[in-house]
């Protein structure tokens, strides 16, 4: 592991898991429905984050193709939930 790589993992990984934390606080005190779905958007995208951390802690480079298919899917389950709430205004 090269300097630069000890040093993403030593400061990305506490800092991505803190605004994971700080999102699911979000994610369960949400007022409304449209917040919470920020939350669990904005969640699967740290989740993104620290699958390509991890990626470049491990020099692992097939972990970035789980990334994408993450990113896809909560792409689609984010137009799904607008679809949903638009529909039910």
């Amino acid at each position: 592991m090269t300097l630069v790589q000890g040093l993403v993992v030593f400061v990305a990984f506490p800092l991505l898991t803190i605004a994971v934390i700080l999102a699911f606080v979000r994610l369960v005190r949400g007022p409304s429905l449209p917040d919470r779905v920020v939350a669990l958007d904005l969640i699967a995208t740290l989740m993104i984050g620290i699958i390509a951390v991890y990626a470049i802690a491990t020099d692992e480079p097939v972990l970035l193709d789980l990334a994408i298919v993450l990113a896809l899917i909560s792409f689609l389950g984010t137009v799904a939930f607008a679809y949903y709430i638009e529909r039910r205004v």
